[in-house]
């Protein structure tokens, strides 16, 4: 039952693409009784020697290629007559060896010579232990030999494409395809494909696939779709492989098992985020929609991509992963030991742990002779901490004893955790004593684990001892145990302690809002309104702080209980606009004040956008932010979608929640107010976007609007810069976009206007807008007015000790003049 659930759950319907060209007619379109004479004598050593190489055939017949579907493809050819499409044998055999990979083309497709170093060592398996080939659809190519064209001009221009496309660049190729219309057709737009392809001139093949299915001619070639798809693939062209794809679905067609493993392959291989829910969506179609039994190779490369992120941001991916192992059983395929510690390790960090299935797959572990190595044990040890298991913590603790002489530091961090969950904190606190002891050192994760339940438990002495080693130790983050420490105090009435803690934390780390938070309710508690005002109005007017609907609720009971209502009234009136929950008590009091001082109770406004609102939103949706509508398009949401392991999106996000907090969905709202703040979250839906879904997602797609170079004020850089920006090691800014080039020249023309002059690099369906050199520092001192001050290390400009190149960018190159540089 519960992988049939899994499978219900899981996507399988896909994405549609759009295809729009723009073509100019260029070269003379249709036959000239003069041409052959012309053509002839200008191309007598290039042309004709070309044409004379290519249209070489002893047979004057059709030509047949059998389409592989491995992700390999198979030698076995299948030629229906001796020779193929006018080439002479040896280029027959040539094409036959390209298409089949060298021993090191087949290696580099195989993820586990990639060694996963912070939970798994994923060598020695999986592509080496399936050795067998992908089963093999009877797929017929028909490509016509030239010397069957009777007309000896049209042979001539075949012969002259094959030579100039692979030359030019988009634009010019499209030109000169379009000065053919008149005469081309079908057969010959999938000869020049197809030799395109045999040259490994990929890119232009595909370029004239595109440029054949905007003709009134075009019929749908679903060999020619799927060998094409197949290459794109191999060159880690996902963006491409996924157009051909999504057509071939259009078409009712259900693609080739080999272009679902090699699009899933290019898509795992891809270090843009999103890409790996993609893999997974494609997988699932593999299975649900095609039918077909992936690899071994692929199951597990897979399965391994969803555990090699930090345990947070991969216990998303449980249910995913619970269907590949579904997968494995079902078609009897080998499970490798790191198949059943990934999963319990992801089990180990659900927020609610399935303690019956960790169990279940301990068991399935042994049976299968695997032994349970540490990482298995340390998941149990986590599992055990949040349920407060003492027995299994101690049965897996004393395994790991045995096993190792030195077990990990994370081991004493889960046994602390599971000692205080029963109530025994000074049993935590002989933990870590042994820790110490064992190891000769404490780790972050120790010291923020043992002060947080010491003060949980009011043990104030031995906290502030093991706070002071920890400030001595030189380790940081100290921020979530001065928090602990701050509720600890205050919880004591301890309220000289706890400024004084306060401020020291303001000494060592960087603002934070739960630490303002706690200080302002404790300055309100004392009666010290004058300095809560103060702090109040420092949290309201830095960003990096903010206020959210407790700090309010704190402000607004201690003006009420003063008998400030003046100042009641405008924290009630910036609570009704945030449309943040009022606490029943504070509400009974409003009511009688505002009765006497209004004729109607204000009931919350009415949802609008502020101008910083609109501002901040048009740089996210330059970034990237999604808008999802429905069929009708008459109401839209909002998704924030924020990178977890990004330090800058880490920060960001929780200014976002709070900015946007009356317009969220209830569900993206944490119940108890805290700063638990997921990565991804989501507005209501709500027709009052409608404008924004028109102008950036037109149709579902990301798009530039043609006002857009009105809207670039330098608020509105700074969150495009924030959200989806990067900056280089040499100082040089980064600022990605989605839409059509003519959106980008007019956000060139417009940063041009700022004197900030700048590149343009295309990849994939991605533009590259490069700040370089002096322009980026130009460009900073415009923005970093709104960048938050703890990001602004992140992202200084002509700095060049900070370097953040991500994987994103590392290829991206704005030295050639070329203003395409795809790899994707």
């Amino acid at each position: 039952m519960l992988f049939q659930s899994i499978a219900q759950e899981l996507p399988l319907s896909p994405f549609t693409s759009s295809f729009s060209f723009s073509f100019v007619p260029n070269l003379p379109s249709k036959p000239n009784p003069n041409f052959n004479l012309f053509f002839m004598r200008a191309s007598t050593c290039s042309a004709f020697a070309l044409f004379r190489a290519i249209s070489y055939s002893h047979l004057r017949i059709h030509r047949r290629i059998f389409i592989p579907s491995s992700s390999t493809f198979s030698h076995h050819f299948l030629i229906k007559s001796r020779r193929f499409s006018g080439l002479p044998a040896s280029s027959v055999e040539q094409l036959v060896n390209e298409s089949t990979p060298s021993t090191s083309e087949q290696e580099s497709w195989d993820f586990s010579t990639q060694r996963e170093v912070e939970v798994f060592n994923f060598d020695k398996c999986f592509a080496a232990t399936d050795l067998k080939h992908l089963s093999t659809p009877d797929l017929d190519l028909e490509v016509k030999d030239l010397s069957e064209l009777p007309e000896q001009w049209r042979r001539a221009r075949l012969a002259w494409l094959c030579k100039e496309l692979p030359a030019h660049r988009a634009g010019t190729l499209v030109r000169i395809l379009n000065g053919q219309k008149k005469w081309m057709r079908q057969d010959d737009a999938t000869y020049v494909v197809v030799h395109c392809m045999r040259i490994r001139e990929n890119e232009t093949g595909f370029r004239v696939y595109k440029w054949m299915m905007q003709q009134h001619w075009y019929r749908f070639d679903f060999a020619l779709a799927t060998k094409l798809a197949d290459y794109m693939g191999k060159e880690r062209k996902f963006s491409k492989c996924r157009e051909i794809f999504d057509d071939v679905i259009n078409q009712g067609r259900v693609p080739s098992e080999s272009t679902f493993h090699i699009l899933i392959v290019a898509y795992l291989s891809a270090p843009v985020q999103g890409c790996l829910e993609e893999a997974c969506t494609i997988y699932n179609q593999m299975i649900q929609l095609g039918g077909y039994q992936p690899r071994l190779s692929l199951h597990n490369s897979l399965f391994k991509a969803l555990v090699i992120k930090p345990g947070v941001s991969s216990k998303h991916y449980l249910k995913q992963a619970e269907f590949i192992y579904h997968n494995l059983v079902t078609t009897g395929l080998d499970i490798h030991k790191d198949i059943y510690g990934g999963l319990i390790w992801l089990h180990s960090y659900q927020d609610t742990v399935d303690k019956e299935r960790i169990t279940a797959l301990r068991e399935e572990m042994l049976r299968a002779g695997i032994d349970e190595g540490r990482e298995v044990l340390l998941s149990v040890l986590r599992a055990c901490a949040r349920e407060g298991d003492v027995e299994e913590a101690e049965k897996a603790w004393l395994r790991l004893n045995q096993s190792e002489s030195d077990p990990p530091s994370l081991a004493f961090v889960h046994l602390m955790e599971v000692y205080s969950k029963v109530g025994k904190p000074m049993k935590s606190l002989e933990i870590f004593g042994k820790m110490q002891e064992k190891l000769g050192g404490t780790s972050v994760a120790a010291y923020n684990k043992i002060i947080e339940i010491l003060s949980k438990s009011y043990e104030t002495e031995q906290a502030e001892s093991i706070m002071a080693d920890f400030i001595w130790s030189g380790l940081k983050p100290l921020t979530p145990s001065y928090v602990n420490l701050l509720n600890m105090y205050f919880k004591l009435d301890l309220h000289d302690k706890l400024e004084t803690v306060f401020y020291q934390c303001l000494e060592k780390c960087h603002p934070n809002h739960a630490i303002y938070s706690i200080y302002l309710d404790s300055l309100v508690k004392v009666g010290n309104l004058d300095k809560a005002e103060d702090i109040f109005n420092q949290m309201v007017s830095d960003i990096a702080i903010g206020v959210n609907a407790r700090s309010c609720n704190i402000i607004l009971s201690g003006y009420l209980s003063s008998g400030n209502h003046v100042k009641a009234e405008k924290i009630y009136d910036l609570m009704c606009r945030k449309r943040y929950d009022i606490e029943a008590s504070s509400m009974e009091q409003l009511e009688h004040i505002l009765s006497l001082s209004r004729k109607v109770v204000r009931k919350p406004t009415s949802l609008k956008l502020s101008k910083e609102q609109r501002e901040i939103l048009i740089g996210l949706l330059l970034g990237g932010l999604q808008i999802d509508s429905d069929e009708q398009r008459k109401n839209h949401i909002v998704r924030f979608n924020f990178d977890g392991i990004s330090g800058c999106h880490h920060l960001l996000k929780s200014h976002i929640h709070g900015q946007f907090h009356e317009w969220l969905h209830p569900s993206c709202k944490p119940s108890d107010d805290t700063e638990n703040i997921p990565d991804r979250f989501f507005t209501i839906s709500s027709s009052y976007f409608g404008f924004y879904a028109d102008q950036f997602w037109l149709q579902g797609q990301p798009s530039i609007p043609k006002l857009v170079h009105r809207w670039l004020s330098p608020c509105v850089l700074a969150y495009w810069y924030m959200y989806g920006g990067h900056r280089r090691s040499s100082g040089d800014i980064l600022l990605k976009v989605r839409g059509s080039r003519e959106g980008v020249e007019k956000i060139v023309s417009k940063l041009k206007a700022m004197s900030i002059d700048c590149k343009v690099k295309r990849k994939g369906k991605t533009f590259w807008i490069g700040i370089l050199g002096s322009n980026a520092t130009w460009f900073w001192k415009l923005v970093e007015p709104y960048i938050f001050e703890d990001m602004k290390d992140f992202l200084k400009a002509g700095d060049q000790t900070l370097g953040n190149n991500s994987a994103e960018t590392q290829n991206i190159s704005f030295s050639s003049d070329s203003d395409t540089d795809e790899t994707g």
